[in-house]
């Protein structure tokens, strides 16, 4: 049974993820800060988990020892989502990002590294970036840029640790996650973000776990070093004018 560890399982997207892999019949090793939704799910699903912060650059070692020797897949489902014009951010604003969004993926690979590599038949590791970082909206510069670097730690990582381990990114635009709403929470706000996409609608949690799912199987065995939109066409699509 191969076995995936996630990080951020206890957010929208990474608890709608281990749902999608359980029920594929993955062994999971979950990974989140919010003790109670953690362990509620882990209970549910039958996983293991293990509560940390990512921020706390010391938990890295603590989750990849407690998920074990061997690992087919890690994912690292942890973002922000921090918009203010750049008159408004702070040094610390910036540096949260860089190190939850971008920082924290690197750490998460690093410390899993002797794991992914026993995987018997490759493993596969899956990175968040964001539709921001090729469209340049207002006010998203701190998370443009934290994502910016995930993009290119994809590429980097997937050159380095080719052919044994494949590193890919999923670039999502807006999902309706509790992360995000303050956007999507006001009916007329989330319509008016739904009609910026060709596909007409928000994305759900189950679009991405869909994807990040298929990047997690053998099915994308030829498959690495790629960023994915997974954004209702937002990215390359313009559909009036």
């Amino acid at each position: 049974m191969a076995k995936v560890l996630i990080y951020g399982a206890s957010g929208g997207i990474g608890s709608t993820l281990a749902r999608v892999l359980a029920r594929e019949g993955y062994d999971l090793h979950l990974s989140g800060r919010d003790a109670a939704r953690l362990s509620s799910l882990a209970q549910e699903l039958g996983a293991d988990f293990t509560v940390a912060d990512v921020e706390d650059v010391e938990s890295f070692p603590r989750v990849s020892a407690a998920a074990g020797d061997r690992l087919d897949g890690l994912v690292y489902a942890v973002g922000s989502i921090n918009l203010r014009p750049l008159l408004r951010l702070s040094h610390e604003d910036f540096v949260r990002d860089f190190r939850l969004n971008a920082e924290g993926a690197a750490l998460a690979i690093q410390a899993a590294l002797p794991a992914l590599k026993k995987a018997e038949n490759g493993a596969s590791v899956v990175l968040f970036s964001s539709v921001a970082v090729t469209q340049g909206f207002s006010a998203h510069a701190s998370i443009s840029m934290a994502k910016g670097a995930v993009e290119g730690l994809t590429r980097a990582l997937a050159a380095e640790l080719a052919p044994r381990i494949r590193v890919n990114a999923v670039a999502p635009s807006l999902i309706e996650t509790p992360l995000a709403s303050a956007l999507t929470a006001n009916p007329q706000m989330a319509a008016s973000i739904a009609q910026m996409h060709p596909m007409q609608r928000i994305g759900q949690p189950d679009d991405v776990a869909a994807m990040t799912s298929f990047l997690l199987s053998e099915k994308s065995g030829w498959i690495t070093g790629q960023v994915i939109g997974v954004d209702g066409g937002r990215s390359r699509l313009r559909t009036k004018g």
